[in-house]
């Protein structure tokens, strides 16, 4: 069920009503995870945190990326796999800040099929990546740096919807069920 930072009225939501803010909810948070490129993924490993930048592409709620798994984040994953991600813009104005935060955990993919649609949706979303699997100087150079990543999965437990046109502080939170149901 969504759920909301803001104050509640004394009168609750029909479930109809319920129905359509989690169906609106679901789609701002798949319309913006669709308009956006980047995400920062937070990891933790022996109490130390790490936050990274990654390019990311979106299949419903999950979340992929790929990473050297010896990078910091990758080890941490590794080892703790409870994740969170933010998503965002860089706003001059507090009250435009829209942006998602959400936690989960990651895994490594590792299944055929998986990797198959990740590489679809990423080919998809960032057409440039065609020129990495071309054979020419390009692929030569990133051979060796590409030999060594691997796709990763985020798989959300709840996400939060940060819309600060709606007021300060506006966030609403879609839970487990609703991350994992159409």
């Amino acid at each position: 069920m969504a759920r909301s930072n803001t104050t509640m009225t004394a009168t609750q939501p029909s479930a109809a009503a319920n129905d359509s803010q989690t169906h609106n909810l679901r789609r701002s948070i798949l319309e913006y995870l669709a308009a956006h490129n980047s995400m920062t993924i937070a990891s933790c490993n022996q109490n130390v945190p790490w936050a990274a930048a990654v390019f990311y592409v979106s299949d419903e709620f999950d979340l992929y990326f790929f990473s050297n798994p010896h990078s910091r984040h990758g080890m941490n994953i590794a080892a703790n796999s409870a994740v969170g991600v933010a998503i965002h813009e860089d706003y001059s104005d507090w009250k435009a800040i829209k942006g998602i935060q959400l936690e989960g955990r990651a895994e490594r993919v590792r299944s055929p099929k998986a990797m198959l649609r990740f590489w679809e949706l990423y080919r998809k979303k960032f057409p440039f990546v065609q020129a990495f699997f071309k054979p020419g100087p390009l692929r030569e150079k990133l051979q060796s740096r590409l030999a060594g990543v691997r796709v990763y999965r985020v798989l959300p437990n709840a996400i939060w919807y940060l819309d600060n046109s709606q007021g300060f502080g506006h966030r609403e939170m879609l839970g487990a069920v609703d991350v994992r149901t159409k």
